[in-house]
């Protein structure tokens, strides 16, 4: 067959076999057997090895798994991907459908309802309807690009189908979907048998799976597995796709799997009907859930309610309550974190909830344990619901016979030996032993998380051998641990362990922001870590930083600035920055903000149609500004939107700070461009 003939069969074979996956993957429908499509994809698989050149990124052939990666690359979002607050009952329903009404200034007559995914969130990107990137949701920010791994996912389409009844625009320039990676139950116990048979641990839910299969660097195992990815949004602007529907059916109608259940509903009596309609029908589904996702149906009215927090207002999770079971508390143990703390927890009798078995649930805190007279020994309640910690919710005091014991809050540490100490403003005992081992782990743990040096394969197990070797002895030993040393320890063998070495010394040169949080400093978490960073601009500045400096950076209080200034303060820990340093760390300036606001500092109460905090955030800060939690002295402007909060307005009354409205705000922005 010439070039010419083999490029047009080379165009109907991928037709056909496009139309054969949405059939198959999409609407559940068979319109050949797998045999034949398997026919139909060798044949292009041969022509285009005849005809490399004619091999186009979105052929069938080009979902394959590819070489095995060394790690995923981070990679910001275009749009926060955010999370979902959740209601429990009527009445929470009620109240959020009231708020809404209010912040709109009209009543909502129209929901989209669909089932609750129990899955991994994930991004999908097209650029001119060919698929070009994959990612996890991450932290909401920033997640993993995960393409290659998404590729072999057959419910993705590799091109856009062709369709009549969507917008033009969508096949032409940047289109992306957001959903849920999913491993269906029949999938999930076909695995388990199989792993069964080979005599080894099988997986405990397919949530959990599922998850753990994505992120696999081995594109080929993630292919195996038969995972699927089920949209949930259309996240990209198309003005003719008025509704949540409209969106639904348009990813439909491109070759994407959506939940078929999903529909529009009217008022709450609508809501209530489908609920109750999924309470027991949701067990004999494909996949696992724990809810109900209810969203405003009218895109324009959803955009107008903005964010609050990390979750939008125009869309809330309906729970289902938490699945529980009772099993036999066996004893309460302590757990020691990096800052001491000290955690009792249950340990129990194997038991199997919310599709998991657990034999660890927490207890919080020793005045929770005797708020519910919790006693080792007592048969007890236990729930998981979704991605929540298991948790023991009472004991059946009923059940007791005598032989359970009242638990008693250790004096010692169980790690250490040293004294456990409390104080009167906190509710946790801890540690008063610096140099306990657990805490030494958990600081090296949390050293190379994902968020801090992201140092990949430093998990608790491989720490805790390094610091039994005695190998390290806190986290700057890190970057002298040499590929010999580690083959002494016999979990490692020259490969792991180069690679390990090669891992420490790739992440030597770090952001500020990231270094400040590495370090692990009590109540500093990611945020305060960049605030910090865009005040001080350098580890020389911050480590020399004083209480009065601390105080005027926008969102630290009086909580942190004590913690900073004790933390800052002590030898061990100067001399932990200067080990670091002298070891081939290198701390990066933190770029000083520019633009035409540069100072000025803004609070914002209330929603704005410019946007979600976030974004008109990210605007000012594009021209130099800052946006801050909190009205305090220096704040340069409080910016009030709708359905604002009192007690800003009142401090801002109070210290004489200047208040705009949006449209003002919009006028400052505009004279800064």
């Amino acid at each position: 067959m010439d070039k010419d003939k083999a490029g047009k069969r080379i165009i109907r074979l991928r037709d056909e076999i496009n139309d054969y996956r949405y059939n198959y993957h999409v609407l559940n429908k068979s319109i050949m057997s797998e045999a034949a499509a398997d026919s139909l994809k060798h044949e292009l698989s041969l022509l285009e090895a005849t005809y490399p050149e004619l091999i186009t990124p979105d052929s069938p052939t080009q979902r394959v798994a590819g070489a095995v990666l060394e790690r995923f690359n981070s990679i910001a979002h275009t749009t926060p991907m955010l999370s979902l607050n959740d209601v429990f009952d009527y009445e929470e329903l009620q109240a959020w459908i009231v708020r809404a009404e209010k912040l709109l200034g009209h009543e909502v007559n129209e929901f989209f309802v669909e089932i609750k995914k129990d899955g991994l969130a994930g991004a999908v990107v097209y650029q001119d309807g060919v698929m070009v990137q994959g990612l996890t949701r991450g932290d909401g920010q920033v997640g993993e690009d995960i393409t290659q791994n998404m590729k072999t996912i057959e419910t993705i389409p590799l091109s856009l189908r062709k369709s009549a009844s969507v917008p033009k625009s969508i096949y032409n320039g940047r289109f992306e979907v957001r959903g849920e990676i999913l491993m269906y139950k029949k999938d999930f116990e076909q695995l388990n048998a199989e792993k069964d048979a080979a005599g080894q641990q099988l997986f405990a839910n397919p949530r959990n799976t599922a998850a753990g299969t994505i992120r696999q660097l081995d594109s080929k195992l993630v292919q195996k597995r038969h995972l699927r990815f089920m949209v949930y949004i259309v996240e990209t602007d198309v003005e003719e796709l008025k509704t949540l529907s409209d969106k639904q059916n348009a990813a439909k109608e491109l070759g994407m799997l959506v939940e078929e259940h999903g529909r529009v509903v009217h008022r709450i009596s609508g809501i209530k009907e489908f609920i109750e309609e999924w309470a027991e029908k949701r067990h004999d589904l494909e996949f696992g859930t724990d809810g109900i996702v209810i969203t405003i149906n009218n895109i324009s009215d959803y955009k107008k309610l903005g964010v609050v927090g990390k979750a939008p207002r125009g869309a809330v999770a309906f729970k289902y309550p938490a699945e529980q079971t009772t099993t036999i508390l066996k004893d309460i143990m302590i757990s020691i974190g990096r800052t001491g703390a000290a955690t009792p927890f249950a340990v129990l009798e194997p038991v199997s909830v919310a599709g998991s078995t657990i034999s660890l649930a927490t207890l919080h805190n020793e005045s929770e344990i005797q708020k519910k007279d919790i006693r080792i020994g007592d048969t007890v309640i236990v729930q998981k619901a979704g991605d929540i910690i298991p948790e023991v919710v009472e004991s059946i005091a009923k059940l007791r016979d005598g032989s359970e014991k009242v638990f008693v809050m250790p004096k010692n540490c169980p790690v250490c030996g040293e004294k456990l100490a409390k104080t009167q403003q906190e509710a946790v005992w801890r540690c008063v032993n610096f140099d306990c081992p657990a805490q030494e782990s958990g600081r090296i743990i949390h050293f190379s998380s994902k968020a801090a040096y992201d140092i990949e394969g430093l998990g608790e197990q491989t720490v805790d051998a390094l610091l039994d070797a005695k190998l390290i002895t806190d986290i700057a030993d890190l970057f002298t641990v040499t590929t010999e040393q580690l083959l002494s320890i016999d979990r490692f063998a020259k490969i792991s362990a180069e690679k390990l070495v090669r891992n420490i010394a790739s992440k030597k040169t770090i952001s500020l922001d990231r270094f400040i949080y590495a370090l692990g400093i009590r109540h500093v978490g990611q945020k305060t870590s960049r605030d910090l960073a865009d005040f001080f601009g350098s580890l020389e500045h911050f480590r020399n930083a004083e209480a009065e400096e601390l105080s005027s950076v926008a969102g630290i209080g009086v909580v942190v600035t004590d913690s900073l200034i004790s933390w800052l303060s002590t030898k061990r820990h100067t001399n932990l920055i200067d080990k670091l340093v002298a070891n081939g760390v290198i701390v990066e300036a933190r770029k000083r903000a520019s633009g035409p606001l540069v100072g000025q500092t803004f609070v914002i109460t209330g929603s704005l149609s410019l946007g979600s905090r976030d974004e008109v955030a990210s605007i000012l800060s594009d021209k130099g500004a800052s946006v801050a939690d909190n009205v305090t002295k220096d704040t340069s402007y409080l910016v009030i939107g709708e359905d604002p909060g009192a007690s800003k307005i009142s401090k801002a009354d109070k210290l004489g700070t200047p208040q705009i409205d949006e449209s003002e705000l919009a006028r400052i922005i505009k004279t800064a461009s």
